[in-house]
Protein backbone atom coordinates (compact mmCIF):
# COMPACT_ATOMS: atom_id res chain seq x y z
CA UNK A 1 0.00 0.00 0.00
CA UNK A 2 1.53 3.30 -1.09
CA UNK A 3 2.04 6.01 1.49
CA UNK A 4 0.86 9.57 1.04
CA UNK A 5 3.89 11.76 0.26
CA UNK A 6 4.78 14.35 2.89
CA UNK A 7 4.16 17.88 1.65
CA UNK A 8 7.22 20.05 2.16
CA UNK A 9 7.50 23.79 1.65
CA UNK A 10 10.93 25.43 1.79
CA UNK A 11 10.41 28.56 3.81
CA UNK A 12 12.78 31.39 4.54
CA UNK A 13 13.89 31.16 8.23
CA UNK A 14 13.56 34.94 8.41
CA UNK A 15 9.75 34.54 8.34
CA UNK A 16 9.94 33.60 12.02
CA UNK A 17 11.68 36.86 12.95
CA UNK A 18 9.82 39.18 10.57
CA UNK A 19 6.26 37.81 10.68
CA UNK A 20 5.49 35.22 13.38
CA UNK A 21 7.43 36.83 16.23
CA UNK A 22 6.30 40.44 15.51
CA UNK A 23 2.61 39.45 15.29
CA UNK A 24 2.82 37.63 18.63
CA UNK A 25 4.63 40.48 20.37
CA UNK A 26 2.24 43.09 18.96
CA UNK A 27 -0.77 41.06 20.11
CA UNK A 28 0.63 40.76 23.65
CA UNK A 29 1.52 44.47 23.87
CA UNK A 30 -1.89 45.42 22.47
CA UNK A 31 -3.61 43.29 25.11
CA UNK A 32 -1.61 44.97 27.88
CA UNK A 33 -2.42 48.44 26.50
CA UNK A 34 -6.10 47.45 26.22
CA UNK A 35 -6.06 46.39 29.86
CA UNK A 36 -4.80 49.76 31.08
CA UNK A 37 -7.00 51.68 28.62
CA UNK A 38 -10.02 49.82 29.99
CA UNK A 39 -9.03 50.81 33.52
CA UNK A 40 -8.67 54.48 32.50
CA UNK A 41 -12.00 54.49 30.66
CA UNK A 42 -13.92 52.94 33.52
CA UNK A 43 -16.17 55.30 35.44
CA UNK A 44 -16.59 55.03 39.19
CA UNK A 45 -19.99 53.42 39.82
CA UNK A 46 -22.40 55.53 41.81
CA UNK A 47 -23.39 54.31 45.23
CA UNK A 48 -26.91 52.94 45.45
CA UNK A 49 -29.39 54.43 47.86
CA UNK A 50 -30.74 52.38 50.74
CA UNK A 51 -34.07 51.85 48.97
CA UNK A 52 -32.40 50.82 45.69
CA UNK A 53 -30.14 48.41 47.57
CA UNK A 54 -33.13 46.91 49.39
CA UNK A 55 -34.97 46.51 46.08
CA UNK A 56 -32.13 44.47 44.60
CA UNK A 57 -31.44 42.43 47.73
CA UNK A 58 -35.07 41.42 48.17
CA UNK A 59 -35.23 40.24 44.57
CA UNK A 60 -32.09 38.15 45.13
CA UNK A 61 -33.62 36.86 48.36
CA UNK A 62 -36.70 35.66 46.49
CA UNK A 63 -34.59 33.93 43.84
CA UNK A 64 -32.49 32.23 46.50
CA UNK A 65 -35.60 31.03 48.33
CA UNK A 66 -36.98 29.52 45.13
CA UNK A 67 -33.74 27.81 44.13
CA UNK A 68 -32.40 26.75 47.55
CA UNK A 69 -35.62 26.33 49.51
CA UNK A 70 -35.08 22.59 49.85
CA UNK A 71 -32.45 23.28 52.52
CA UNK A 72 -35.05 24.51 55.03
CA UNK A 73 -38.13 22.79 56.47
CA UNK A 74 -41.52 23.00 54.77
CA UNK A 75 -43.00 25.25 57.47
CA UNK A 76 -40.12 27.71 57.18
CA UNK A 77 -40.33 27.64 53.41
CA UNK A 78 -44.08 28.23 53.35
CA UNK A 79 -43.80 31.10 55.82
CA UNK A 80 -41.12 32.87 53.82
CA UNK A 81 -42.92 32.11 50.58
CA UNK A 82 -46.23 33.62 51.77
CA UNK A 83 -44.53 36.73 53.11
CA UNK A 84 -42.46 37.36 49.98
CA UNK A 85 -45.30 36.66 47.52
CA UNK A 86 -47.53 39.18 49.29
CA UNK A 87 -44.74 41.75 49.51
CA UNK A 88 -43.76 41.33 45.85
CA UNK A 89 -47.33 41.71 44.63
CA UNK A 90 -47.96 44.77 46.81
CA UNK A 91 -44.72 46.46 45.67
CA UNK A 92 -43.54 46.73 49.25
CA UNK A 93 -39.85 46.64 48.30
CA UNK A 94 -39.94 49.08 45.38
CA UNK A 95 -37.66 52.06 45.80
CA UNK A 96 -40.36 54.19 44.18
CA UNK A 97 -43.76 52.69 45.01
CA UNK A 98 -45.55 55.45 43.10
CA UNK A 99 -44.02 54.21 39.82
CA UNK A 100 -45.91 50.90 40.04
CA UNK A 101 -48.10 50.43 36.99
CA UNK A 102 -46.38 53.18 35.04
CA UNK A 103 -44.29 52.49 31.90
CA UNK A 104 -40.54 52.32 32.49
CA UNK A 105 -38.48 55.45 31.90
CA UNK A 106 -36.86 55.94 28.53
CA UNK A 107 -33.21 54.82 28.85
CA UNK A 108 -32.18 57.62 26.47
CA UNK A 109 -33.42 60.20 28.95
CA UNK A 110 -32.35 58.36 32.11
CA UNK A 111 -28.92 59.59 33.33
CA UNK A 112 -28.08 56.19 34.79
CA UNK A 113 -29.04 54.48 31.54
CA UNK A 114 -26.97 56.90 29.47
CA UNK A 115 -23.98 56.32 31.74
CA UNK A 116 -24.29 52.53 31.36
CA UNK A 117 -24.58 52.83 27.59
CA UNK A 118 -21.52 55.09 27.43
CA UNK A 119 -19.53 52.61 29.53
CA UNK A 120 -20.49 49.76 27.20
CA UNK A 121 -19.56 51.87 24.17
CA UNK A 122 -16.15 52.65 25.66
CA UNK A 123 -15.54 48.95 26.26
CA UNK A 124 -16.50 48.08 22.68
CA UNK A 125 -14.20 50.79 21.32
CA UNK A 126 -11.31 49.52 23.44
CA UNK A 127 -11.81 46.06 21.90
CA UNK A 128 -12.68 46.85 18.29
CA UNK A 129 -10.29 49.68 17.38
CA UNK A 130 -7.01 47.84 18.24
CA UNK A 131 -8.15 44.64 16.53
CA UNK A 132 -9.20 46.52 13.39
CA UNK A 133 -5.83 48.27 13.20
CA UNK A 134 -3.87 45.04 13.73
CA UNK A 135 -5.87 43.16 11.11
CA UNK A 136 -5.36 45.98 8.60
CA UNK A 137 -1.63 45.96 9.38
CA UNK A 138 -1.38 42.20 8.81
CA UNK A 139 -3.41 42.35 5.59
CA UNK A 140 -1.23 45.17 4.26
CA UNK A 141 2.20 43.69 5.01
CA UNK A 142 1.88 39.94 5.68
CA UNK A 143 -1.04 38.74 3.53
CA UNK A 144 -0.48 35.43 1.73
CA UNK A 145 2.48 34.20 3.83
CA UNK A 146 2.64 30.65 5.17
CA UNK A 147 4.68 30.91 8.36
CA UNK A 148 4.59 27.57 10.21
CA UNK A 149 3.44 23.96 10.15
CA UNK A 150 1.66 22.35 13.07
CA UNK A 151 3.32 19.13 14.36
CA UNK A 152 0.05 17.19 14.67
CA UNK A 153 -2.48 16.06 12.04
CA UNK A 154 -5.80 17.84 11.55
CA UNK A 155 -8.96 17.24 9.54
CA UNK A 156 -9.87 19.23 6.46
CA UNK A 157 -12.45 21.20 8.45
CA UNK A 158 -9.63 23.25 10.00
CA UNK A 159 -8.37 24.42 6.60
CA UNK A 160 -10.52 27.54 6.41
CA UNK A 161 -9.55 28.51 9.94
CA UNK A 162 -5.78 27.94 9.62
CA UNK A 163 -5.20 29.16 6.08
CA UNK A 164 -7.08 32.45 5.86
CA UNK A 165 -5.76 34.57 2.99
CA UNK A 166 -4.06 31.64 1.22
CA UNK A 167 -6.10 30.40 -1.77
CA UNK A 168 -4.39 27.03 -2.29
CA UNK A 169 -6.84 24.10 -2.16
CA UNK A 170 -4.06 21.46 -2.29
CA UNK A 171 -2.06 22.84 0.65
CA UNK A 172 -1.79 20.57 3.69
CA UNK A 173 -4.19 21.63 6.42
CA UNK A 174 -1.38 21.78 8.99
CA UNK A 175 0.19 24.86 7.38
CA UNK A 176 -0.79 28.13 9.08
CA UNK A 177 -1.02 31.50 7.33
CA UNK A 178 -0.12 34.85 8.89
CA UNK A 179 -3.74 35.99 9.15
CA UNK A 180 -4.76 32.73 10.82
CA UNK A 181 -1.86 33.10 13.25
CA UNK A 182 -3.39 36.44 14.25
CA UNK A 183 -6.74 34.77 15.02
CA UNK A 184 -5.03 31.97 16.96
CA UNK A 185 -3.27 34.59 19.08
CA UNK A 186 -6.48 36.55 19.50
CA UNK A 187 -8.24 33.61 21.18
CA UNK A 188 -5.22 31.78 22.58
CA UNK A 189 -3.34 34.36 24.67
CA UNK A 190 -5.72 34.34 27.64
CA UNK A 191 -3.29 32.35 29.80
CA UNK A 192 -0.44 34.75 28.93
CA UNK A 193 -2.54 37.76 29.91
CA UNK A 194 -3.60 36.01 33.10
CA UNK A 195 0.06 35.33 33.96
CA UNK A 196 1.10 38.95 33.29
CA UNK A 197 -1.95 40.92 34.46
CA UNK A 198 -3.80 38.54 36.78
CA UNK A 199 -7.22 36.93 36.57
CA UNK A 200 -9.32 40.11 36.50
CA UNK A 201 -7.77 41.76 33.44
CA UNK A 202 -9.16 43.82 30.58
CA UNK A 203 -6.96 42.17 27.93
CA UNK A 204 -9.01 39.00 27.73
CA UNK A 205 -11.43 39.78 24.92
CA UNK A 206 -13.50 36.63 25.38
CA UNK A 207 -14.05 37.36 29.07
CA UNK A 208 -15.11 40.91 28.28
CA UNK A 209 -17.65 39.70 25.75
CA UNK A 210 -19.02 37.13 28.19
CA UNK A 211 -19.22 39.79 30.88
CA UNK A 212 -21.26 42.04 28.61
CA UNK A 213 -23.66 39.22 27.75
CA UNK A 214 -24.06 38.01 31.37
CA UNK A 215 -23.21 40.65 34.00
CA UNK A 216 -21.97 39.46 37.36
CA UNK A 217 -23.74 39.45 40.66
CA UNK A 218 -22.47 42.94 41.51
CA UNK A 219 -24.17 44.47 38.49
CA UNK A 220 -27.46 46.32 38.70
CA UNK A 221 -30.29 43.80 38.25
CA UNK A 222 -32.71 46.53 37.19
CA UNK A 223 -31.02 47.91 34.13
CA UNK A 224 -32.13 50.83 31.97
CA UNK A 225 -35.62 50.32 30.56
CA UNK A 226 -36.57 47.54 33.00
CA UNK A 227 -39.71 47.60 35.12
CA UNK A 228 -38.98 46.47 38.70
CA UNK A 229 -42.67 46.09 39.58
CA UNK A 230 -43.22 43.59 36.75
CA UNK A 231 -40.04 41.73 37.71
CA UNK A 232 -41.30 41.41 41.30
CA UNK A 233 -44.69 40.19 40.08
CA UNK A 234 -43.02 37.63 37.83
CA UNK A 235 -40.88 36.38 40.71
CA UNK A 236 -43.99 36.18 42.92
CA UNK A 237 -45.62 33.92 40.33
CA UNK A 238 -42.50 31.74 40.22
CA UNK A 239 -42.57 31.43 44.01
CA UNK A 240 -46.24 30.47 44.03
CA UNK A 241 -45.65 27.48 41.76
CA UNK A 242 -42.34 26.49 43.36
CA UNK A 243 -42.34 22.98 44.81
CA UNK A 244 -40.63 22.11 48.07
CA UNK A 245 -38.74 18.88 48.71
CA UNK A 246 -36.95 18.98 52.06
CA UNK A 247 -33.55 17.33 51.67
CA UNK A 248 -33.36 16.48 55.39
CA UNK A 249 -36.74 14.74 55.50
CA UNK A 250 -36.31 11.53 57.53
CA UNK A 251 -32.59 12.11 57.92
CA UNK A 252 -32.50 10.33 61.28
CA UNK A 253 -33.86 7.10 59.84
CA UNK A 254 -31.60 7.31 56.81
CA UNK A 255 -28.56 7.90 59.01
CA UNK A 256 -29.41 4.93 61.21
CA UNK A 257 -29.92 2.73 58.14
CA UNK A 258 -26.46 3.59 56.82
CA UNK A 259 -24.86 2.96 60.22
CA UNK A 260 -26.60 -0.38 60.73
Amino acid sequence: MSQVPVQTIHRDPALFYWILFPITVVMILTGILRHYATILLQTTPKKLTVLAMREQREMIRGINLRTNGSAISRSSFEGRKTYMVDAFKDGRFLKDPESKGKPPANPMTDPAGMEAMMGMMKGNMAMMIPQTLIMSWINAFFAGYVILKLPFPLTIRFKSMLQSGVATPDLDVRWVSSLSWYFLNLFGLQSVFTFILGNENGADQMSQQMGMMSPGAGANMFGPGSDPSKMFESEAENLEVAEHDYVLEGIEARLLDTAA
